[in-house]
Order: structure tokens, then C-alpha cells, then sequence
């Protein structure tokens, strides 16, 4: 791969240039040379701005070139031709992230068993053997899997090959053993021994299910108190701005008034407490970036879990499974589960707070998760009327004569609004 050479001209009149010179090999064998003009040194004050100018036109230049290349390519240099059009800092069609994703599994694993054959020399099965040996997590395996397929797929785009060889490589992705779920108690329990900072992470990540980039890259400006929501617009990946994973991402995000509260103690005693600062922004550097959330979760979270009796090992995403899991069981209790056991353990997730709610979407359902940490003292009774509605009661207390609270009957599991008749 040829990039080309810029040099800086002076002219009779008129400020300095730049111009961009290649060559390129004609059909006859003979190696021709062109020149072009990029612009003035006003324009691209220095090299690197007027090579990026260019990027296209060098990617131009080599694709056509790679096509009148008889020699046999090797998977070395395929990855080096994926790094520098797929990888690289202009490309803005994957994320930061995937791009150094990409890259570590390039120079880890791939690079080091493939490097030397050539395209037509992988075998389906021989890959298929090679993922089964390695000393990794079957979904380790699968991205790897995917990561050479999407290489190979690059490798037809650019003419360079005519099939992809790991479409038919078999790789499950199925999971060792099931995720960690942190239970409402354990939480509950985390949270009483966190401070104000760590307590409001937790508590926001609970009841929103926001990833750890989403959390840590809110803005002051990005909640808005009065409405109750907040719009999540970006994302932060070690320590670079982005767009969110999904468009799904981007919705407003309900948040409980207890939440509020806890964001609104936080901004109290924080210095940059401005629309455009950083939610959880670091002291260190000066609120230009907001802190790293590993070495809080490893400094802080889980030495406070410990402490109180947790010894699971869990991490940002955690936070999200638990909330998928409230969210999954609210579901079977809507499909009509007919047994009010069920119903009472979906009612034990979470589903304690009064209000009416009838969305079913995920972001609806932090509200009363939310209140779950905060009103554990009540029990749920569940009665059975004769027309085969069942009715709940909330009863605070074990002694006689406690109070009771009716909760709006569900006909046959098909409702779930559990606003107080108060």
C-alpha cells in the first residue's frame, strides 16, 4: 500500500501549497506519476491537515491498485489494509470503543495465528478447531469469530478476495453460567453504607438501567428536575465522547422523585454545578472530564458490599440485569400467569410505588424500582374476590390491627396498575 508523498511548494505569487504526488502501475507494466494540488498553506497549516484531504482520494488509489496486484495477499496484510481504512481516526462508522475492541483482538489473537497464510489458504474448519482451543469464554470466542468474518467481508468489498470463508464457522456464544443478579436486599444494604456520591451512582444506574458510558456521561443540563426525565445524548468510552450505543438509548429517561432528590443533594455540594459540567465531574481534572468509573466501582462500590455481607462479584452492568430481570418478571405477570404467587413475587421486585403507569416500556419501570429500596416495610396480601378478580392489600407490620391500604383490583393478571384507592 502506497500513501503517497506531500510536499510543501512555494509560488512566484501568491502563499505556499501543498501538493499531494503517487504513482500508480498502468496495464503495460509501466509506473506512471500524478500530482495534485491539495491547497494553500493558510488552508492546511500543516501536513496533517492536508493529508486528511486527501484520505479518500488515497483509498482510491490503493483499491485500484490492489486489483492489478497478481501476488496472493496475506491475512497480515488484509488486517493492515482493514486497520487503516476501517480503523482509523477519519472513519467515524464504528465507535471509538469497537475500534479499540477491533484492534486488541487483531494484535492478540488473530494476528499471531494467521498472520502468515494466505486468503485462500483459511479453512472453515480449521478455524472452527482453532476457536475451540482457545483459552477464552465462548462469547470471547464468538467476537473474534465475527471480527475475522467482518475482515474477510472487507476483503470482498475491496475486490480483494471473492468469498468469506467464516460464514460457515460454527461459534456459540452462550454464557458460562447465568449473570450475577444482585437481590433488592443486598442493594438496599449497599446503598445505606455508601456515600453521597456512590449512593447516587448506584441509585441511578438501579433505576434507570443506564450502561456505565451513559451514567458517566450525563450533564447537568441533560436532567430536567421540574419534568422528572432526562435526556441521555451521549456516551463516554475511555475517556472520548460519543454518540449512545442505540437510537433506543437516546429516549427520555423517567427518573422517581427519590432520585431527584439524592441528584439534587449531589449538585448541592459539588463546585461544577453548571448546565454544560459534567454530572459526576473529577476534581482532578478540574471538571473537564468526569471521574473513571472503574476505579470507583473498585475503590469504593465493592469494598462497601463487602462490608455488608456481598460477595458477589459484579460490575456496572449488574446494575442493568437487575432491572431487566424486575422488568421480565412484570411481563410474565401480564401474560396471564394465573397464580397469585407470581403475582406476589413480581410485587416483592419493586412494584411498590402509587401511580398509574401504562406504558410497558423498560425506562417506565425506574420509578418503581426506585421506591422498592425506600418502602420494604410494607407486605403485600393478596385476596380473591368471587368474580375471579384478584385484589392486593398492603398491610405495614405484623401485629394486630395493622394498617391496610387496598390496591385497585387486576382483572385476570391483564393490568398492572397499582395505584393506592387512598
Amino acid at each position: 500500500m502506497q500513501h503517497g508523498c506531500m510536499e510543501r511548494l512555494n509560488r512566484k505569487r501568491g502563499p505556499e501549497v501543498w501538493q499531494f504526488r503517487w504513482s500508480v502501475t498502468g496495464s503495460d507494466g509501466k509506473r506512471l506519476y500524478h500530482k495534485k494540488i491539495v491547497g494553500t498553506v493558510e488552508g492546511y497549516p500543516d501536513e496533517n491537515a492536508a493529508r486528511r484531504s486527501v484520505v479518500e482520494l488515497v483509498l482510491e488509489i490503493n483499491a485500484d491498485g490492489r486489483a492489478t496486484v497478481s501476488s496472493p495477499m496475506t491475512i497480515a496484510q488484509l488486517c493492515d489494509h482493514f486497520e487503516q481504512r476501517e480503523l482509523s481516526k477519519e472513519n467515524t462508522w464504528r465507535s471509538h470503543a469497537t475500534k479499540k475492541v477491533y484492534k486488541a483482538y487483531l494484535s492478540r489473537w488473530i494476528r499471531p495465528q494467521w498472520q502468515k497464510h494466505e486468503l485462500a489458504e483459511v479453512r472453515t474448519i480449521q478455524v472452527e478447531s482453532w476457536l475451540r482451543g482457545l483459552p477464552l469464554a465462548k462469547s470471547s470466542c464468538a467476537k473474534i469469530r465475527n471480527l475475522m468474518s467482518v475482515v474477510f467481508n472487507h476483503a470482498c468489498r475491496y475486490e480483494l478476495f471473492d468469498r468469506n470463508p467464516i460464514y460457515l464457522v460454527r461459534q456459540s456464544a452462550k454464557r458460562r453460567r447465568p449473570p450475577t443478579i444482585l437481590m433488592p436486599d443486598e442493594i438496599k444494604a449497599m446503598l445505606d453504607n455508601l456515600s453521597i456520591r456512590e449512593r447516587t451512582l448506584v441509585l441511578l444506574a438501579v433505576s434507570t438501567g443506564l450502561r456505565q458510558s451513559e451514567l458517566f456521561g450525563l450533564k447537568w443540563g441533560d436532567i430536567d428536575f421540574a419534568e422528572g426525565h432526562m435526556h441521555v445524548t451521549r456516551s463516554i468510552v475511555y475517556g472520548v465522547v460519543g454518540p449512545c450505543k442505540t437510537e433506543a438509548s437516546q429516549k427520555p429517561v423517567p427518573i422517581h422523585s427519590i432520585l431527584v432528590e439524592a441528584l439534587l443533594q449531589w449538585r448541592q455540594g459539588v463546585r461544577y454545578a453548571n448546565a454544560e459540567d459534567w454530572v459526576f465531574a473529577s476534581k482532578r481534572h478540574r471538571g473537564r472530564r468526569p471521574y473513571w468509573s472503574q476505579a470507583i466501582l473498585r475503590k469504593y462500590i465493592r469494598p462497601a458490599a463487602q462490608s455488608v455481607g456481598i460477595q458477589k462479584r459484579f460490575r456496572w452492568h449488574t446494575f442493568r440485569h437487575y432491572l431487566d430481570s424486575a422488568t421480565k418478571c412484570r411481563n410474565r405477570v401480564q401474560g396471564d400467569a394465573g397464580t397469585a404467587s407470581t403475582f406476589d413475587l413480581a410485587l416483592n421486585i419493586g412494584r411498590l410505588h402509587a401511580g398509574d403507569y401504562p406504558s410497558e416500556t423498560c425506562s417506565t419501570s425506574s420509578s418503581r424500582v426506585a421506591s422498592l429500596f425506600f418502602r420494604c416495610e410494607w407486605r403485600i396480601i393478596l385476596c380473591r374476590t368471587g368474580n375471579g378478580c384478584y385484589v392486593a392489600h398492603r398491610e405495614k407490620g405484623h401485629k394486630k390491627g395493622a394498617r391496610r391500604a387496598l390496591f385497585c383490583a387486576l382483572d385476570g393478571f391483564r393490568k398492572l396498575r397499582l395505584s393506592l384507592l387512598e
